[in-house]
């Protein structure tokens, strides 16, 4: 377990358990991490919120998993805001930080004045777990419901893994006297401990048949959870997300009659897995036409990293399937015989 003082709060991901209940979680702090994510794209304010959203779930769920290479968060709507995508890298070794990185993509003329969440329209929130070369990744959907990408979250643990989970998440423009304005966000995760399976005839009680935390708890198990859940509404915004409250002070604050104990806080950083080799790998899916229709002007052929920024450029001729060059130069359709017979 790690002494209060010898951790630095922003950009890491603090475990605890309630030692009087078998409830576990996390709470976590992003400062430097979704300043960085959210200055490098000019997004409107409820965009802001929705990655915000997504990247500290990534942020809580992350450590959660006995995770080998990389967890993703991702939600597609067919509102104003179409696709929010959001990755959490494990880290390479004890000593070193996870990597956290996100994106969105969304029509501007679309957005309105409506609730950050309702600008995504229909879709899903799915959750990817990729353990990395030899592994085949996991995938978990469910329908986007509840108002909001953490209630998503919720019934994805309730429905997929029969673990009842809460998230409290906040996030802003953080504006202290004498700092310059930047981005944080802050939120805590409680979830049950592993229980037995449901019985397979047992439905949900929830709305449409949704797994609730009733379905799963019973007993003590349902009076701690109850209690933890109505300790965790009365925290506050600004000390969701800092940095003047922090972690074990709202801890101790929510939960000190349940004895929390904390253990090593995880340090995360931004960090984009996007390198030229892997663009390439990308675009060699693609024909010698498709990669002649990608090439401009100039005779190069670009690609940008939608979750970093980093630019990239390549010789055509190096990309997609092998090409054959006509006398002037340009790929042939492998599959247009009259483009051949010109070139013979």
């Amino acid at each position: 377990m790690s002494m209060i003082n010898q951790i630095a709060w922003d950009d890491t991901v603090l475990p605890f358990q309630l030692d009087r209940s078998s409830i576990r979680g996390r709470v976590a702090r992003l400062d430097g991490v979704l300043d960085h994510i959210l200055s490098r794209h000019d997004y409107p304010a409820p965009v802001s919120a929705l990655v915000a959203e997504l990247a500290l779930l990534t942020a809580l769920i992350g450590p959660t998993i006995k995770l080998r290479w990389k967890l993703s968060l991702q939600v597609r709507g067919n509102g104003a805001v179409r696709t929010i995508a959001a990755d959490f890298y494990a880290p390479a070794s004890q000593d070193e930080p996870a990597r956290i990185r996100a994106w969105a993509s969304f029509d501007a003329d679309r957005l309105d004045a409506s609730e950050p969440f309702a600008q995504i329209g229909e879709g899903y929130f799915a959750i990817l777990i990729d353990q990395g070369q030899g592994t085949h990744p996991y995938q978990g959907i469910t329908p986007l419901a509840g108002g909001s990408l953490s209630a998503c979250a919720q019934t994805y643990f309730a429905q997929s893994e029969q673990l009842p989970s809460r998230f409290a998440l906040a996030s802003g423009h953080s504006q202290l006297t004498g700092e310059p304005a930047h981005w944080r966000a802050g939120g805590v995760m409680l979830q049950t401990l592993p229980a037995q399976p449901m019985d397979a005839g047992k439905g949900g009680s929830g709305e449409g048949g949704l797994i609730e935390a009733a379905d799963i708890l019973q007993g003590g198990e349902s009076e701690d959870w109850n209690r933890a859940n109505l300790l965790l509404d009365t925290v506050e915004t600004l000390e969701l997300i800092g940095p003047r409250v922090g972690p074990t002070d709202l801890l101790l604050r929510l939960f000190h009659e349940e004895a929390p104990r904390v253990f090593d806080a995880q340090r995360v950083e931004f960090g984009c897995s996007c390198t030229a080799g892997r663009v390439r790998d990308t675009l060699s899916i693609y024909s010698a036409k498709d990669i002649a229709h990608m090439t401009t002007e100039e005779g190069i052929v670009t690609a940008d990293c939608q979750f970093c920024g980093a630019h990239y450029e390549f010789d055509p001729n190096s990309l997609g399937f092998e090409a054959t060059l006509d006398a002037e130069g340009n790929p042939i359709d492998p599959d247009d015989d009259a483009q051949k017979r010109a070139a013979e």
